[in-house]
């Protein structure tokens, strides 16, 4: 019972996550007076203690920024601090940039959000970050895929890095103003912050969206489609989210058709894209379709997956089938594992070592 107790509260606190209880079979065969723990004492684990933040010295960035970029990640989603965010953004009014977990922060659909930056973002979102004097940094972790190179990522920019986790907070790109804390409960003391500061007049941002507007314009994301050809994963993506009007509850699998359904799939709402990222999780998108088609009985749930990804789960029809799911997966099937072959492309001189897939099962 104290072990169990203590796994759920290390679950619970600081950074949510999983925790791993390992209990041996003679254990699970004995027979224990059950006794409650009313405490939990672990040594060693301390969850942030909410200090005095520099909640003034934020909101002094944010004043005299002239080319700010506010950065959102999954810890938006954790913290369900969605209405937080929309408010701090539309305060500040600043470009808005996502990680793929932190899509759904703020609604793509709106003027102000470029969308996904880094590797596999927009032109234009990672123009907008590298040319930044500011990053103000909400629930995200600086990961590889959207910073690149550290010593070359922007370059100009000073950064406030507002997380639940004291462990990330400069360990990639060193935060001039750090703010440790859960999102839900201390952002809105910043947005009032930055009001106050914002009291003799608000900064002139006109001149960094003029130039944010034309590297939208200029470098699009854009696809080809030829009337006679084969479908290009873009275009299904996009007619999809055209023809639902994007409304449904999208999740994917993990490789290049998770970048085109993250790049194309816009959101407007929380909690509309559910992916796996970190981890490189193939066989993602038709369990967690299942998951989600039960949790929410009356939304419709679409899955986009890769024909690499969708073999790694395949066997999780025959749930989906005994519990009469009306799920839909729409798998883009290239006969390769898509993203792998891509590198092997770029980097390999296209020497296709274990990418090539058949087309047996025929899906």
């Amino acid at each position: 019972p104290r072990v169990m107790k203590e796994a759920f509260y290390i679950a619970r606190t600081g950074r949510p996550g999983p925790v791993l209880v390992d209990i041996p079979k003679d254990v699970l065969n004995t027979e224990i007076e059950f006794e409650y723990p009313e405490t939990v004492d672990i040594p060693g684990y301390h969850p942030p203690s909410s200090g005095e933040p520099r909640l003034k010295d934020a909101a002094a960035l944010v004043r005299s920024a002239t080319r700010p970029v506010i950065y959102l990640g999954g810890g938006v989603r954790t913290a369900s601090a969605h209405a937080e965010v929309m408010q701090f953004c539309e305060l500040v009014g600043a470009p808005v940039i996502t990680t793929v977990h932190g899509k759904g922060s703020f609604p793509e659909t709106n003027r102000q959000c470029l969308g996904m930056f880094g590797m596999h973002g927009a032109k234009y979102a990672n123009y907008a970050i590298q040319a930044s004097d500011l990053i103000v940094a909400l629930g995200a972790r600086f990961d590889d895929r959207v910073t690149g190179k550290l010593s070359t990522f922007a370059p100009e920019a000073k950064v406030v890095h507002l997380d639940v986790d004291p462990a990330e907070i400069s360990k990639l790109v060193t935060a001039t103003v750090p703010l440790v804390g859960d999102l839900k409960r201390l952002l809105p003391q910043l947005t009032e912050e930055v009001r106050r500061a914002f009291a003799g007049g608000k900064p002139d941002l006109s001149a960094w969206w003029r130039k944010v507007d034309e590297w939208r314009e200029k470098f699009p994301l854009k696809y080809h489609q030829d009337p006679d050809g084969p479908l290009q994963a873009q275009y299904v993506i996009d007619r999809i989210w055209q023809k639902t009007g994007g409304k449904p509850v999208v999740t994917t699998g993990v490789g290049e058709h998770q970048m085109f359904a993250a790049q194309w799939w816009k959101t407007s709402e929380p909690r509309q894209f559910i992916t796996s990222g970190g981890l490189g999780t193939m066989g993602f998108c038709l369990p967690s379709a299942i998951g989600i088609q039960l949790g929410r009985p009356d939304a419709t749930v679409i899955g986009f997956d890769g024909d690499g990804s969708f073999q790694m789960t395949l066997q999780d029809l025959a749930t989906a089938v005994d519990l009469k799911l009306p799920i839909k997966i729409f798998i883009l099937n290239n006969l390769f594992l898509g993203m792998v072959r891509q590198w092997q492309e770029l980097f390999y001189e296209e020497r296709f070592a274990a990418t090539p897939l058949s087309d047996r099962p025929d899906l």
